[in-house]
Protein backbone atom coordinates (compact mmCIF):
# COMPACT_ATOMS: atom_id res chain seq x y z
CA UNK A 1 0.00 0.00 0.00
CA UNK A 2 1.35 2.85 -0.91
CA UNK A 3 0.89 6.74 1.68
CA UNK A 4 1.13 10.28 -0.25
CA UNK A 5 2.93 12.75 1.32
CA UNK A 6 0.94 14.31 3.20
CA UNK A 7 -0.49 11.40 4.68
CA UNK A 8 3.01 10.18 5.67
CA UNK A 9 3.74 13.22 7.41
CA UNK A 10 0.48 13.19 9.68
CA UNK A 11 1.68 9.65 10.56
CA UNK A 12 5.16 10.21 11.57
CA UNK A 13 4.57 13.91 12.56
CA UNK A 14 6.86 15.74 10.79
CA UNK A 15 5.77 18.13 7.94
CA UNK A 16 5.69 17.72 4.48
CA UNK A 17 8.63 20.23 3.50
CA UNK A 18 10.52 18.03 6.15
CA UNK A 19 10.09 14.82 3.99
CA UNK A 20 10.75 17.18 0.85
CA UNK A 21 14.10 18.11 2.25
CA UNK A 22 14.99 14.56 2.93
CA UNK A 23 14.17 13.21 -0.68
CA UNK A 24 16.46 16.57 -2.05
CA UNK A 25 19.47 15.26 0.46
CA UNK A 26 19.31 11.72 -0.73
CA UNK A 27 18.10 10.18 2.51
CA UNK A 28 14.56 9.57 1.81
CA UNK A 29 13.27 9.09 -1.69
CA UNK A 30 9.83 8.35 -2.12
CA UNK A 31 8.70 5.23 -3.90
CA UNK A 32 7.53 6.66 -6.90
CA UNK A 33 5.95 10.39 -7.61
CA UNK A 34 2.96 10.57 -8.71
CA UNK A 35 1.11 12.28 -12.10
CA UNK A 36 -0.02 14.45 -9.45
CA UNK A 37 3.32 15.49 -8.62
CA UNK A 38 2.69 13.52 -4.91
CA UNK A 39 5.66 12.19 -3.76
CA UNK A 40 4.52 7.80 -2.08
CA UNK A 41 5.78 5.85 -0.01
CA UNK A 42 5.61 2.28 0.85
CA UNK A 43 6.41 -0.12 3.48
CA UNK A 44 10.66 0.33 2.76
CA UNK A 45 10.33 3.75 3.09
CA UNK A 46 8.21 3.86 6.07
CA UNK A 47 10.82 1.31 7.73
CA UNK A 48 13.19 3.97 6.93
CA UNK A 49 11.48 6.75 7.86
CA UNK A 50 11.20 5.35 11.70
CA UNK A 51 14.98 4.83 11.45
CA UNK A 52 15.20 8.43 10.07
CA UNK A 53 13.03 9.81 13.09
CA UNK A 54 14.80 7.42 15.58
CA UNK A 55 18.22 8.42 15.52
CA UNK A 56 17.33 11.87 15.36
CA UNK A 57 15.70 11.54 19.08
CA UNK A 58 19.10 10.13 19.55
CA UNK A 59 20.64 13.31 18.92
CA UNK A 60 22.60 12.74 15.57
CA UNK A 61 22.59 14.51 12.68
CA UNK A 62 21.12 14.42 9.26
CA UNK A 63 24.99 13.25 7.49
CA UNK A 64 25.38 10.33 10.24
CA UNK A 65 21.81 9.12 10.25
CA UNK A 66 22.39 8.67 6.22
CA UNK A 67 26.19 7.52 6.66
CA UNK A 68 24.84 4.45 9.30
CA UNK A 69 21.32 3.73 7.19
CA UNK A 70 23.82 3.48 4.04
CA UNK A 71 25.91 1.51 5.56
CA UNK A 72 23.66 -1.04 7.12
CA UNK A 73 23.29 -4.94 5.91
CA UNK A 74 20.83 -6.48 7.89
CA UNK A 75 17.61 -3.78 8.48
CA UNK A 76 16.31 -6.05 11.07
CA UNK A 77 19.88 -6.14 12.87
CA UNK A 78 19.68 -2.15 12.74
CA UNK A 79 16.28 -2.12 14.27
CA UNK A 80 17.57 -4.36 16.83
CA UNK A 81 21.18 -1.69 17.89
CA UNK A 82 18.57 1.34 17.88
CA UNK A 83 16.38 -0.30 20.13
CA UNK A 84 19.46 -0.95 22.53
CA UNK A 85 20.64 2.96 22.14
CA UNK A 86 16.87 3.95 23.24
CA UNK A 87 16.87 1.60 26.12
CA UNK A 88 20.24 2.71 27.34
CA UNK A 89 19.49 6.31 26.62
CA UNK A 90 16.01 5.39 28.74
CA UNK A 91 17.99 4.22 31.78
CA UNK A 92 20.22 7.02 31.67
CA UNK A 93 17.56 9.51 31.68
CA UNK A 94 15.98 7.74 34.60
CA UNK A 95 18.93 7.28 36.84
CA UNK A 96 19.60 10.95 36.46
CA UNK A 97 16.23 12.09 36.80
CA UNK A 98 16.07 10.20 40.29
CA UNK A 99 19.19 11.82 40.94
CA UNK A 100 17.87 15.42 40.23
CA UNK A 101 14.27 14.14 42.37
CA UNK A 102 16.37 13.35 45.01
CA UNK A 103 18.07 16.70 45.39
CA UNK A 104 14.25 18.32 45.16
CA UNK A 105 12.95 15.88 47.79
CA UNK A 106 16.44 17.26 50.35
CA UNK A 107 16.27 20.69 49.91
CA UNK A 108 12.20 20.66 50.17
CA UNK A 109 13.02 19.21 53.42
CA UNK A 110 15.86 21.57 54.06
CA UNK A 111 18.14 18.73 54.83
CA UNK A 112 21.80 18.45 53.37
CA UNK A 113 22.52 16.08 50.80
CA UNK A 114 25.63 14.05 50.77
CA UNK A 115 27.81 15.98 47.80
CA UNK A 116 28.55 12.53 45.88
CA UNK A 117 25.11 11.63 45.44
CA UNK A 118 24.49 14.72 43.72
CA UNK A 119 26.04 13.10 40.93
CA UNK A 120 24.62 9.36 40.63
CA UNK A 121 23.82 8.56 37.27
CA UNK A 122 26.73 10.91 35.52
CA UNK A 123 28.88 9.16 33.28
CA UNK A 124 32.73 9.33 33.81
CA UNK A 125 33.91 12.04 31.18
CA UNK A 126 36.44 9.76 30.39
CA UNK A 127 33.55 7.17 29.39
CA UNK A 128 32.96 9.32 26.66
CA UNK A 129 35.69 8.24 24.84
CA UNK A 130 34.30 4.68 25.06
CA UNK A 131 31.39 5.90 23.14
CA UNK A 132 33.41 7.46 20.55
CA UNK A 133 35.05 3.96 19.66
CA UNK A 134 31.67 2.09 20.26
CA UNK A 135 30.39 4.75 17.46
CA UNK A 136 33.90 4.31 15.39
CA UNK A 137 33.59 0.60 15.35
CA UNK A 138 30.04 0.64 14.22
CA UNK A 139 30.60 2.77 10.92
CA UNK A 140 34.43 1.95 10.42
CA UNK A 141 35.16 -1.21 11.85
CA UNK A 142 38.54 -1.82 13.81
CA UNK A 143 39.20 -2.57 17.48
CA UNK A 144 37.02 -0.50 19.54
CA UNK A 145 35.77 -3.27 21.01
CA UNK A 146 38.56 -3.84 23.29
CA UNK A 147 37.74 -0.87 24.62
CA UNK A 148 35.84 -2.48 27.73
CA UNK A 149 38.74 -4.97 28.46
CA UNK A 150 41.14 -1.78 28.67
CA UNK A 151 39.28 -0.50 31.27
CA UNK A 152 37.83 -2.84 33.28
CA UNK A 153 39.20 -2.54 37.05
CA UNK A 154 40.58 0.59 36.74
CA UNK A 155 40.78 2.51 40.25
CA UNK A 156 39.13 6.40 39.93
CA UNK A 157 43.16 7.47 40.45
CA UNK A 158 43.70 5.94 36.79
CA UNK A 159 40.50 7.34 35.09
CA UNK A 160 41.42 10.97 36.63
CA UNK A 161 45.07 10.86 35.30
CA UNK A 162 43.71 9.87 31.61
CA UNK A 163 40.81 12.27 31.76
CA UNK A 164 43.62 14.60 32.64
CA UNK A 165 45.58 13.48 29.84
CA UNK A 166 42.67 13.98 27.66
CA UNK A 167 41.77 17.62 28.52
CA UNK A 168 45.82 18.38 27.33
CA UNK A 169 46.14 17.24 24.90
CA UNK A 170 42.66 18.99 23.66
CA UNK A 171 44.16 22.23 25.42
CA UNK A 172 47.32 22.22 23.29
CA UNK A 173 45.31 21.61 19.93
CA UNK A 174 42.66 24.65 20.98
CA UNK A 175 45.93 26.34 21.45
CA UNK A 176 47.17 25.33 18.46
CA UNK A 177 43.96 26.24 16.54
CA UNK A 178 43.56 29.98 18.00
CA UNK A 179 47.20 30.70 17.10
CA UNK A 180 46.28 30.05 13.38
CA UNK A 181 48.71 26.86 13.25
CA UNK A 182 47.10 24.61 10.12
CA UNK A 183 46.28 21.43 10.73
CA UNK A 184 49.19 19.11 9.20
CA UNK A 185 51.80 21.83 10.58
CA UNK A 186 54.39 19.40 12.68
CA UNK A 187 53.37 21.02 15.42
CA UNK A 188 50.01 19.73 15.39
CA UNK A 189 50.94 16.73 14.27
CA UNK A 190 53.16 16.26 17.44
CA UNK A 191 49.77 17.68 19.54
CA UNK A 192 47.57 15.06 17.53
CA UNK A 193 50.24 12.48 18.44
CA UNK A 194 49.00 13.20 22.00
CA UNK A 195 45.50 12.57 21.33
CA UNK A 196 46.18 9.51 19.72
CA UNK A 197 48.01 7.98 22.46
CA UNK A 198 45.12 9.31 24.60
CA UNK A 199 42.57 7.06 22.72
CA UNK A 200 44.83 4.21 22.81
CA UNK A 201 44.25 4.07 26.43
CA UNK A 202 40.89 2.88 24.97
CA UNK A 203 41.41 1.30 21.87
CA UNK A 204 44.17 1.09 18.81
CA UNK A 205 42.78 3.36 15.78
CA UNK A 206 44.45 2.27 12.45
CA UNK A 207 44.98 4.11 9.09
CA UNK A 208 41.34 3.82 8.75
CA UNK A 209 39.45 4.14 11.46
CA UNK A 210 41.21 7.02 13.12
CA UNK A 211 40.35 9.62 10.45
CA UNK A 212 36.99 7.79 10.56
CA UNK A 213 36.93 9.02 14.31
CA UNK A 214 37.62 12.55 13.23
CA UNK A 215 34.95 12.34 10.86
CA UNK A 216 32.77 11.30 13.94
CA UNK A 217 33.81 14.41 15.61
CA UNK A 218 32.15 16.49 13.21
CA UNK A 219 29.36 14.28 11.91
CA UNK A 220 27.72 13.74 15.34
CA UNK A 221 26.18 16.85 16.59
CA UNK A 222 26.64 15.48 20.07
CA UNK A 223 30.54 14.89 19.71
CA UNK A 224 30.61 17.98 18.15
CA UNK A 225 29.16 19.98 21.01
CA UNK A 226 31.57 18.00 23.09
CA UNK A 227 34.42 18.64 21.82
CA UNK A 228 33.60 22.34 20.84
CA UNK A 229 33.23 23.51 24.77
CA UNK A 230 37.08 23.23 24.90
CA UNK A 231 36.81 26.03 22.63
CA UNK A 232 34.68 26.49 19.38
CA UNK A 233 35.17 25.02 15.94
CA UNK A 234 38.02 22.36 18.09
CA UNK A 235 36.24 19.43 16.45
CA UNK A 236 36.72 20.69 13.08
CA UNK A 237 40.45 21.47 13.70
CA UNK A 238 40.62 18.76 15.32
CA UNK A 239 39.28 15.98 11.92
CA UNK A 240 41.48 17.82 9.65
CA UNK A 241 44.88 17.06 12.53
CA UNK A 242 43.77 13.67 13.10
CA UNK A 243 43.23 13.41 9.20
CA UNK A 244 47.05 14.67 8.32
CA UNK A 245 48.50 12.65 11.35
CA UNK A 246 46.95 9.18 9.98
CA UNK A 247 48.42 9.99 6.93
CA UNK A 248 51.72 10.92 7.85
CA UNK A 249 52.17 8.35 10.71
CA UNK A 250 50.16 5.51 10.60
Amino acid sequence: MAYSIVQVARMAKVTSRTLRHYDEIGLLTPAYVGGNGYRYYEREQLLRLQQIRVLRELGLGLDTIGDILDRQADQLAALRLHHEWLLAERDRFDRLATTVRHTIEKLEGGKDMNAENLYRGFARDSEQAERYAEEAERRWGGTARESHERVKGWSEEKWQAVQQEGAEASARLAELMRDGVPADDPRAIEATDAHYRWICHFWTPDRESYPGLGRLYVDDERFTAGIDETAPGLAAYLNEAIAAYARQRL
